[in-house]
């Protein structure tokens, strides 16, 4: 028998949040792991809101927007205007966040506001450091064999804005689109965001970019260390070196043999002999 389409809403629910999320989502160990993380980011929390004037409207509390943020990465959403639209009405959002089923989302802007407390006190390295020291006693890693790879970072910096460095505030026309015209990050620079450059890479389009770098332990995959740089054709390499030299400080026994794969976009013969003097063995396309 066909069903009818019709639609009827209940008065009052007796279902919690948790009930909507099934048992084997894997947000719920992420969940778990990043709570832990949390507690003990707390004596961080209270020195970043102890200069606060008492009596004020309380901010958003430092551990939601932490979840909030996690749940922007893990699901590649590009601003937080987008995110708060989706909290709104994503049950598994509102349960990973600590959001009640009826409670307010936040407004964009009071949430870009406080997460700019998070970074000015670096609240996001520490909470990425805790999670690699449990990954590190739970023997997640391996301390020794190693990935690194770059990808470009799209600048939230407009064409139009990209314009000639002595033309001062005066708008010309050179910012309408690069074709047909010779632009250069020597000769051109964004009015609106002075560090992206102007970069391709392979078969892409000139963009405002930037670079961002992450070195990954072979073991199960898991990201290390990560950074962000300008763009330029040595960025990938430079940054490689850095984060490799930390990670060959973190292991313990200077003879522990040290490997790293990498794509042809490493494939330098400096890169190769500044891995070989850090004693890390290259294995490059």
């Amino acid at each position: 028998m066909r069903g009818a389409d019709t639609f009827t809403e209940i008065l009052f629910t007796m279902r919690r949040l948790d009930d909507f999320v099934p048992k084997s989502h894997p947000l719920r160990s992420i969940r778990t792991m990043a709570n832990q993380v949390l507690v003990k980011m707390d004596r961080l929390f209270a020195q970043m809101y102890e200069a606060d004037i008492q009596g004020g409207q309380p901010s958003v509390a430092p551990e939601k927007l932490l979840r909030a943020m996690l749940l922007q990465v893990l699901y590649s959403i590009r601003s937080e205007r987008q995110l708060m639209e989706q909290t709104h009405y994503n049950l598994l959002f509102r349960w990973f966040i600590g959001l009640a089923m009826d409670a307010a989302v936040w407004v964009p802007t009071v949430f870009s506001k406080n997460r700019e407390r998070l970074l000015k006190h670096d609240a996001v390295i520490a909470f990425f450091n805790e999670v690699l020291a449990i990954a590190q006693r739970k023997d997640w890693l391996s301390g020794e064999h190693f990935s690194v790879d770059g990808t470009l970072i799209q600048a939230w910096a407009g064409h139009k804005s990209f314009v000639r460095k002595d033309s001062g505030d005066k708008d010309d026309n050179d910012g309408a689109d690069f074709k047909g015209r010779k632009c250069s990050n020597e000769t051109h620079e964004s009015k609106t965001d002075p560090d992206a450059k102007l970069y391709r890479k392979g078969k892409t389009a000139s963009e405002l970019r930037y670079m961002g770098h992450t070195l990954s332990d072979n073991r199960h995959g898991l990201v290390v260390s990560a950074m962000v740089t300008n763009a330029d054709g040595h960025a990938e390499r430079e940054a490689a070196k850095v984060m490799l030299n930390d990670a060959r400080q973190v292991t313990e026994d200077p003879n522990v043999e040290v490997t790293v794969g990498a794509d042809k976009g490493y494939d330098a013969q400096e890169f190769i002999q500044a891995c070989l003097e850090m004693k890390v063995t290259p294995h490059v396309a």
